[in-house]
Parts: structure tokens; C-alpha cells; sequence
């Protein structure tokens, strides 16, 4: 069976004839939209140098980033956890494009990065610097970099990046 996914081409007549749903106005919008509980604490505990997870006391687990229940237990009496600054390369990657396919000489190093303190397995997604490409292992130590205090925003790239240590 073929498909046709083509579609049909929009026509002035169908605009002037009101046989499609047009709309003039001026955008005044504003927008604003909240964090909730889990993640607002966490990008707060950042600006502050922090990383917070919480704790499931039933299933003994610690996740980071945060959640207000415990999606394995269904348990919505977590407790917060101040976690160390510092952790494991769970997984990486050297990629030498930009997000928007253009080639770069120096490699950017996304990786994911379970934290100490945290369940295995749990961590955040960030970018390692002051490592030679060649050097990366899983499960090599790492540590946060942070901006200093008064260039954080509450938001994950108040840590600039992770280093091995």
C-alpha cells in the first residue's frame, strides 16, 4: 500500500473564501511557568552550590534529580537528600558536531554522570571538560565544576561542566 504524504498545498482562494480558519490579532502574551515542588528545590539547591535528591525510605533508593514520589513504590512521602558534588561517568560520548550539524576541531563530551550518593543508575545528563578525550573510561571520578555564586541562575548550568578528579 503507498501513501500519498504530500499534502495539499494552501491556496489563496481557500484563504479568501474562508474555507480554512484564519486569525489577525497582536500578541500580547506573557508567559511564566513554575518548576514545581521536585525540580524548583533541586535548580534552587543548584544556585546554592547543591545537588538535592530524595530518598524513598520503602524501596531504599535515592534518585536525583528529584521527584515528590517514588515512581517505583508509588510512595509520596520522599525525604530530601543533599548529595555530594561529585560522581561516576555512567556513559559518554565524543562528538565532534554542534546541535546544529556544523563540524567543530574540539570535541564536546556530553555524558551522563550518576551521582555520589544517589542509587546506581541515577544521575544527569552534563558535558566533562579538563579531559583529554582519549582518557574518558566508564566509571571514571568525577567532580562539578560550578560558576561562582553571583553568575548562578538556579538552573543546571550553574554547573559549567565536570571534571575527573
Amino acid at each position: 500500500m503507498r501513501m500519498n504524504l504530500e499534502g495539499t498545498s494552501l491556496k489563496r482562494e481557500d484563504i479568501d473564501s474562508k474555507r480554512v480558519l484564519t486569525t489577525r490579532f497582536r500578541s500580547n502574551a506573557f508567559y511564566a511557568w513554575d518548576t514545581g515542588r521536585g525540580i524548583g528545590r533541586y535548580l534552587q539547591g543548584l544556585k546554592a552550590g547543591e545537588i538535592w535528591g530524595t530518598h524513598c525510605d520503602t524501596c531504599n533508593r535515592t534518585v536525583v534529580p528529584p521527584r515528590i514520589f517514588c515512581e517505583r513504590c508509588m510512595k509520596n512521602q520522599v525525604s530530601w537528600v543533599k548529595l555530594q558534588d561529585t560522581g561516576i561517568i555512567n556513559t559518554f560520548s565524543i562528538c565532534y558536531v554542534n546541535w546544529d550539524a556544523s563540524r567543530v576541531e574540539e570535541p564536546h563530551l556530553p555524558a551522563v554522570i550518576e551521582i555520589d550518593g544517589a542509587s546506581q543508575g541515577h544521575g544527569i545528563l552534563h558535558v566533562l571538560d579538563e579531559v583529554n578525550p582519549k582518557d574518558l573510561k566508564i566509571g571514571m571520578k568525577v567532580k562539578a565544576v560550578w560558576k561562582r555564586p553571583e553568575e548562578r541562575n538556579a538552573d543546571i548550568t550553574d554547573i559549567l561542566y565536570w571534571k575527573p578528579y
